[in-house]
């Protein structure tokens, strides 16, 4: 083992264990729980058409954006009943992976 590296003490359900972390697991991006009411674009592309509104209310499964990426048209759905509260994004738009499209509650 190298001077610089350094083992790290884990606990898991059947003990306790020492490993040493790579610099990938060190640098990892810390996990983020899910915002529910937030509708991000799952890959890059264009906002093609929005079919939702500002205050409408939304059932599980609408069709509220068709984004096109890569020759194809994805529908972004409601994951779940409510009311629009603010649409982020623009027909002919450019999004990024992770962008926030729509927000409900």
């Amino acid at each position: 083992m190298r001077e610089h590296e350094k083992l790290s003490r884990i606990a898991l359900e059947a003990g306790t264990y020492e490993t040493l972390l790579t610099r990938k697991f060190a640098m990892r991006k810390p996990y983020a729980k899910r915002d529910a009411q937030a509708i991000k674009a799952l890959i890059p592309g264009v906002i093609e058409r929005i079919d939702a509104t500002v205050g409408a209310k939304v059932r599980h499964g609408d069709i509220l954006i068709i984004q096109e990426a890569m020759k194809m048209h994805n529908r972004i759905r409601a994951p779940h009943d409510g009311t629009i509260k603010a649409i982020a994004v623009a027909a002919g738009e450019k999004v990024g992976k992770g962008q926030i499209l729509i927000e409900m509650e």
